[in-house]
């Protein structure tokens, strides 16, 4: 049995980021960009209106107010999209919509506003100074500049970007294709009606969703009963995915055939048991370069062996550097009893204290089978192996989100 910090880095050393593929660009949403962008023009391409109103001279307007107007000439109308036709002269002013390029000659715009139309000329009812309500050529990005740089992840803003540099296609990191297997002749699948002594295959959907939480595309390899023939096919039906992810079979008794299997089709076994608790009976092979995940079959147990182990595995495989989710401190409100020489991952509520900071409770019985505590749950407190067997209300201790509020880390702050 070896400490969870043991099973990490054994997992993570094995792991290597998939290749780059190019795709669209809304394709590439939430993914790891594979190259620098660099700009090819300036953004703005030139100086423009950032307001409806009239291009001008600067000195022009000195004086302007409310009471005590300064009229100019009108000499020509600018729509967004125009090119200006004329330059300004002193005492001349051109009508200028947002995003319209500068005439020559202006250095401000008087937004619309403090204007009042008079025919052929515009009255200013307030005086601006250089540069006024002006975006300036390539002050958002010049060209040349390396606006994006590999690594990146692709959201919903950088998209944008894309859009306004003319990337439509762009290089980014594969996805990786899971395989999901759920084992145990106890198990029936989710259509069909279960008679008192089955149970409904739920670690097939929970995994498969966590899975695709992180990225990847799912391969359902749906169940496997508990005899060899059947398990090694489905085995070998996973074996073109990147990943393969069981659940069931690993545990000591005379049907926990998974981790025979996966030495049978030519596995190499690294671990088969982990120092922590929920999810002790874990297996871990590589077959290739192929990771083989054989997760315990207890609902809950699957979960946070997944939120541990693969989920980092599948985020490093996309290309992602910060692969594991953030802790934070908060006050425990309630006793906790552990097994010693376990680390503890508890399912649990955190809280924003009215006075700051955060306090934390269980969500009840934590059962590996019972699921409902998973669902109420939005972090897990981790108790490491050497805490004492019971840690006290009032105690501050780490809690792992279960979201990406706190965003991510490169390390694991909570070992």
């Amino acid at each position: 049995m070896i400490t969870v910090e043991a099973a990490l880095e054994q997992i993570l050393q094995r792991i290597k980021p998939l290749g780059l593929e190019r795709v669209n660009m809304l394709a590439a949403l939430g993914r790891v960009l594979g190259e620098d962008v660099v700009a090819g023009r300036n953004i703005p391409p030139k100086d423009n209106s950032a307001m409806d109103g009239y291009a001008v001279r600067w000195q022009d307007t000195v004086g302007a107010a409310a009471e005590h107007e300064v009229v100019l000439e009108v000499i020509e109308d600018i729509p967004a999209g125009a090119i200006p036709q004329k330059s300004l002269l002193a005492g001349q002013a051109a009508r200028i919509m947002t995003g319209a390029p500068l005439p020559k000659g202006a250095d401000a715009v008087v937004k619309v506003e403090d204007t009042v139309k008079d025919g052929t000329k515009v009255r200013i009812k307030a005086a601006v100074p250089a540069g006024q309500d002006i975006r300036r050529a390539g002050e958002d990005v010049r060209k040349g500049e390396v606006v994006l740089q590999k690594g990146s992840i692709i959201r919903p803003a950088t998209a944008g970007m894309l859009a306004s540099l003319g990337r439509s296609v762009l290089s980014v990191h594969q996805r990786p294709l899971v395989a999901v297997l759920a084992t145990g002749d106890e198990l029936v699948d989710i259509d069909e009606s279960p008679s008192p002594w089955k149970i409904i295959n739920s670690n097939s959907y929970s995994l498969a969703a966590l899975a695709m939480d992180c990225g990847a595309q799912i391969m359902q390899m749906g169940i496997a009963k508990d005899n060899r023939p059947e398990l090694l096919d489905k085995f070998q039906a996973a074996m073109r995915a990147d990943i393969i992810v069981s659940s069931g079979g690993v545990s000591v008794g005379d049907y926990d055939l998974v981790k025979e299997i996966m030495q049978e089709i030519g596995s190499q076994m690294h671990f088969w048991k982990v120092a922590m608790r929920p999810g002790k009976p874990l297996a871990f092979g590589t077959l290739g370069h192929v990771p083989l995940f054989g997760l315990p079959g207890n609902p809950v147990s699957a979960m946070i062996s997944f939120e541990q182990f693969v989920r980092p595995a599948i985020l490093k495989m996309t290309g992602r550097r910060h692969i594991f989710r953030k802790t934070l401190s908060a006050v425990l409100q309630e006793d906790i009893v552990k097994r010693p020489r376990l680390t503890h991952f508890t399912r649990a509520l955190v809280v924003a204290a009215d006075a700051g900071g955060y306090t934390v409770s269980t969500t009840g019985a934590q059962g590996s089978g019972i699921l409902r505590s998973m669902v109420k749950a939005n972090g897990l407190i981790v108790l490491p192996a050497d805490n004492a067997e019971i840690i006290n209300a009032g105690t501050i201790v780490r809690v792992q989100m279960l979201d990406d509020a706190l965003g991510w880390t490169a390390q694991p702050d909570f070992l």
